[in-house]
């Protein structure tokens, strides 16, 4: 089985120049003593922020015929990225970007962003991609390259939304293309 530092750095690889600083460092193997497995080493969310992770994680990677951002471990990966090799700074952006979502979910909806419907955090997610709000466009990158690599740095990211084959079996150059089911990755 693949393990999570690989994927980290084939993550890395895809996002190039434009990676968020903690996920670059959790990828460089000699760059830093490995972390535990336990929970955060300190708490960088409050309780009402860690739902709110919890909600718009899913929105960016939502349960459909695969398991979404939430069964995979995303919020609390999340959480443990930016406690365990986030600097202060790096977390400025998610925690302020947080605290603007949830203020403009209660300020257009009437309700904190993790009772907004899914439509609506779809719409808050959309404000600070097209940054519409402030700091969103920092926030939203970030936040969206989190879910992503969480995702599919995770069991079920790399086992189920993917297919892992460590040998992938014989070369087939004229494989028809209908007939892929998944994509490998290996």
């Amino acid at each position: 089985m693949i393990d999570r530092r690989t994927a980290l750095a084939g993550v890395v690889a895809m996002f190039g120049a434009g990676v968020f600083a903690p996920i670059a460092r959790a990828a460089q193997a000699s760059a830093a003593p490995a972390i535990s497995e336990g929970p955060p080493s300190v708490a960088v969310f409050t309780p009402a922020q860690r739902a709110l992770v919890t909600a718009l994680s899913e929105r960016v990677i939502p349960t459909t015929d695969t398991p979404g951002a939430i069964a995979a471990g995303v919020p609390a990966y999340i959480e443990k990225l930016l406690a365990d090799w986030a600097t202060p700074g790096d977390r400025v952006p998610i925690v302020a970007g947080l605290d603007t979502v949830e203020a403009r979910s209660v300020l257009d909806y009437k309700v904190p962003g993790v009772q907004a419907t899914p439509e609506q955090q779809d719409a808050l997610l959309t404000l600070a991609m097209n940054d519409a709000l402030p700091g969103g466009k920092i926030f939203f990158e970030a936040f969206r390259q989190m879910v992503i690599t969480g995702y599919y740095t995770s069991e079920i990211g790399i086992t189920q939304e993917r297919e892992y084959l460590p040998v992938p079996g014989e070369y087939n150059g004229a494989f028809p293309y209908s007939q892929v089911n998944k994509v490998y990755s290996a």
